[in-house]
């Protein structure tokens, strides 16, 4: 009675906004002591975290993009994103989706695009007579296809704590997260065909100027993508080749960061986020070690064999789980918590692992922006200086489709498996 009375207490503290990681670690230290098990099993899980090598690749891609942010190269992605596609009708709303997929892609966090991007492309875009509701329902929910393409911080993470190869999920988000964009670009071009926007006619001279003034940005995803896949280095390596190239580009090159006054402030920031993410990943290996050794994910997949025999079934609850808890946690924590929850069960209904990360990814993705909770409406509504309940409003539209594609995903396997089939020796050496 005890242990179920300090359990409840715990779960009130997180909704009243206690940090989650105190919470987490609470719950792991509560269940241990009540199962009669040492302790020290938590510190065992940080220590074996801590073995990990990819583990460094975490705070390397987190400070690049934290550089890039704090630099003018979202303003020369912009440019030149605007130079080639301008003529396009609806073109600079695919510039945006386009933008928001890439910078996220870095950052790890869909609401640093916003605040980065958002406050610069969303008077462009009032200037150019898009409508001021589709606006902000784009640059509110655009940032949340980022996380599907490499290096995004939440694929690094979900391979940590499934044991899924890294460069394996890096390759399943590109054709997914291409669907996304390609959606929402449809519905863009659809949506402002009779607002008489101005295109700007693709020039030569000027798209030459502009792909000039980013030439050290351009080839950095392709370094990443070429590195890895053609075996010159690890996700490990490629972390590092990107964080010290970005410094060099971005302090010495563009000289856009300080290296005495802008760049400790910088390197500070980032590692503030990657504090919280490694804290927040030691508290929740803890709590899953438990779960693990108290068979807890049996029990739960005894349960649902009652009432779900199907493969497919069990996708679409599982998509309606995790949207809630994408709504409800932010990405990392909700990797953390779910993944070794679910994967035993996914495993037991033929999922394919690697499948299963996509749809976790697009899911929580998707759940930045679900109403009424999902983190990205109130960071835009701060951002924007909007009511948050006219972005709940404006975003349906976005939600809607990115959930259309969110059914492709999961029922279209081969949309995340072609290219891992096609270039992965680990994927096809085990399958």
């Amino acid at each position: 009675m005890e242990t179920i009375l300090i359990a409840l207490v715990l779960i009130v503290l997180a909704l009243y906004g206690k940090p989650l990681f105190a919470v987490i670690s609470a719950i792991a230290l509560l269940a241990f002591h009540a199962d009669g098990t040492d302790l020290s099993a938590v510190i065992i899980e940080l220590y074996r975290m801590a073995q990990q090598p990819v583990l460094l690749a975490i705070p390397l891609f987190t400070f690049a993009g934290y550089m890039l942010a704090e630099s003018k190269a979202p303003q020369r992605l912009i440019n030149l994103f605007r130079a080639f596609f301008g003529w396009v009708p609806g073109g600079l709303a695919v510039v945006t989706l386009v933008s928001y997929a890439i910078f996220t892609a870095f950052t790890g966090a869909s609401g640093v695009t916003i605040i980065a991007l958002g406050g610069l492309l969303f008077p462009i875009l009032i200037k150019e007579r898009y409508p001021e509701n589709y606006s902000l329902g784009v640059l509110t929910s655009a940032g949340d296809i980022g996380v599907m393409f490499p290096p995004s911080l939440p694929i690094i993470v979900y391979g940590l704590i499934s044991g899924v190869s890294i460069d394996d999920l890096f390759l399943a988000g590109i054709l997914p997260g291409i669907l996304m964009i390609a959606m929402l670009s449809g519905y863009s071009v659809w949506t402002v065909r009779h607002q008489n926007i101005p295109r700007i006619p693709f020039r030569l001279d000027a798209a030459i100027t502009a792909l000039r003034e980013a030439a050290f940005e351009v080839p950095l995803p392709f370094v990443i993508l070429i590195g890895i896949y053609g075996g010159f280095f690890t996700v490990t390596d490629a972390a590092a080749v990107t964080a010290f190239y970005v410094l060099v580009v971005e302090v010495f090159i563009y000289r856009d960061i300080h290296p005495i006054k802008q760049l400790p402030g910088v390197m500070r920031e980032s590692m503030v986020l990657v504090g919280g993410i490694l804290v927040i990943l030691g508290a929740a290996l803890g709590m899953a070690s438990y779960m693990i050794d108290a068979e807890i994910p049996n029990a739960i997949l005894g349960f649902m064999k009652q009432y779900i025999t199907s493969k497919w079934v069990f996708l679409i609850m599982l998509n309606l789980f995790l949207l809630v808890v994408g709504a409800l946690m932010d990405i990392f924590s909700a990797i953390l918590v779910v993944v070794p929850l679910i994967i035993p069960i996914a495993s037991d209904f033929g999922v394919d692992p690697v499948h299963l990360g996509i749809i976790f990814l697009a899911n929580l993705g998707i759940g930045y922006t679900t109403p009424p909770v999902g983190i990205n409406l109130f960071i835009a509504s701060f951002r924007f200086k909007q009511p948050v309940t006219r972005l709940y409003a404006v975003c349906i539209p976005f939600v809607l489709i990115l959930l259309l594609a969110l059914l492709v995903i999961t029922y279209w396997p081969d949309l995340s498996l072609f290219l891992v089939r096609m270039f992965s020796t680990t994927y096809n050496a085990g399958g």
